[in-house]
């Protein structure tokens, strides 16, 4: 099998670090750089070996509140040759050295009232310098770290790197769509990484960044044979889905991502997961938008209707449910078995049958829900109770128990309480796909 790659379109936001293959400490001669932490008269008061150019302090030995400046230094030796732009990502002043040569003198400035934000999401300041590919340059960022004061003096994220000089976005995806429309099939990864969603800072939309919409389309009119790889930990709009053969959603992959990636597209293995959380089809249709705490407060005005609960109340479909997902062979479910009656305070088991109708093993992942539409108290239209995955072989058929526990039956006011009654139990695949019923009377 022959793979050929194009670049497709440029997404990085901000400065990236630098890849440790090619930094070399100039002290130990080893991989990474040489820190330095100096006083006002350029004394060193501290020394360290790292092999990252994204850096974070936060405690240990290093004086970051006690120092004037801290220096990062390596050598670089760039693997393709031609503009890009080198600098830094902190909120403060910087100077960066190229071969002794002073090409930037900039404070990176942020626009962010929150400081955890502004950490977590730092502001860049970068200048464009051409370099050869293979031929090492010095590279050294003198960072200001004079004037730090308050608790989070001693707390610092710095990062050396590069961020993309001006392309041709046209040409790139012209490119991308010209090698789909060579190949017997075409994959597409579009996705976003740390610089748009984090744990310190909100995203300010579910559309993926950049022009990488434009891209899937242009190589799906291509190639009709597209498939497209998300790389998110959110979900995001997928404007070009009816256009596209399938859709992976890898969510942020660790180090055997990519060979867990090869085996799924290959069929050696099969998509067994399932989507934990309602994707919408365009942002405005989302039931829940205001998220925003006002003076330190987050008022859930919607209540118990989150996530999938609230678009169950609401008319609008989104894209994708939550639980959806689909593997290589057609898992039906046949049966359900329920008791007729339980006690609060029991678990009881939710019996279904199962049968695989294709000609591959394969995986189905059954959830359970109740309902109470007749209840005097505020419920949802329906919610989530269990849930178990099951494999199945090709041709057979397979039996799994959900265990539900009563408690997730019960409502809260000022505490758990049971309603006595009859629920009805929708077994099937996601929020909508509901094939099977039971009822259970809780006495």
């Amino acid at each position: 099998m022959q793979v050929s790659y194009s670049l497709g379109a440029v997404v990085q936001e901000g400065v990236t670090e630098l890849p440790l293959a090619q930094l070399t400490n100039p002290v130990t001669g080893g991989p990474g750089l040489r820190v330095r932490f100096l006083d006002s008269g350029g004394a060193e008061l501290f020394a360290e070996d790292r092999r990252s150019s994204a850096l974070t302090w936060f405690g240990g030995d290093a004086p970051v509140g006690r120092s004037a400046t801290v220096e990062l230094a390596t050598v670089f030796t760039p693997a393709e040759s031609g503009p890009v732009r080198v600098g830094f990502a902190a909120a403060g002043h910087g100077k960066v050295y190229l071969d002794s040569e002073l090409v930037l003198d900039r404070a990176a400035g942020s626009g962010l009232a929150d400081p955890a934000a502004a950490l977590m999401a730092p502001p860049a300041a970068t200048a464009e310098v051409t370099l050869t590919a293979g031929t090492p340059v010095e590279l050294r960022l003198e960072y200001d770290l004079s004037g730090r004061a308050g608790p989070l003096a001693g707390l610092l994220r710095l990062r050396l790197g590069t961020e993309p000089a001006a392309v041709d976005g046209d040409a790139l995806m012209a490119a991308a769509a010209e090698a789909a429309a060579k190949a017997d099939a075409a994959l597409v990864v579009v996705g976003s990484n740390c610089a748009v969603e984090s744990e310190g800072y909100d995203r300010t939309s579910l559309a993926l960044p950049g022009r990488q919409d434009d891209l899937v389309r242009a190589v799906a009119a291509a190639n009709p044979r597209t498939v497209v790889l998300v790389n998110a930990g959110a979900p995001v709009l997928m404007p070009w889905r009816d256009q596209v053969a399938a859709v992976l959603v890898g969510y942020f992959g660790g180090q055997e991502f990519g060979h867990a990636v090869a085996d799924v597209l290959l069929g050696a293995v099969e998509p067994g997961g399932r989507l934990p959380t309602t994707w919408p089809s365009a942002e405005a249709d989302v039931p829940v938008l205001s998220t925003t705490p006002v003076s330190g407060t987050l008022d859930y005005t919607e209540g118990i209707h989150i996530g999938y609960r609230a678009w169950l109340k609401h008319d609008a479909a989104p894209a994708y449910w939550f639980g959806s997902g689909h593997g290589y062979t057609d898992i039906t479910l046949t049966a359900v078995r329920v008791p007729a009656s339980v006690t609060a305070g029991e678990t009881f088991p939710v019996t279904v049958e199962v049968a695989n109708r294709g000609q591959r093993d394969g995986k189905q992942v059954v959830q359970v829900y109740a309902e109470r539409p007749d209840s005097p108290v505020d419920r949802p239209v329906r919610w989530l109770v269990g849930f178990a995955p099951v494999r199945v072989p090709a041709g057979e058929k397979a039996q799994l128990q959900v265990s539900v526990p009563t408690r997730l039956l019960a409502y809260w006011q000022d505490g758990w309480r049971d309603q006595p009654g009859a629920y009805q139990l929708r077994v099937g695949t996601s929020a909508v796909d509901l094939p099977l019923g039971a009822q259970v009377e809780l006495a």
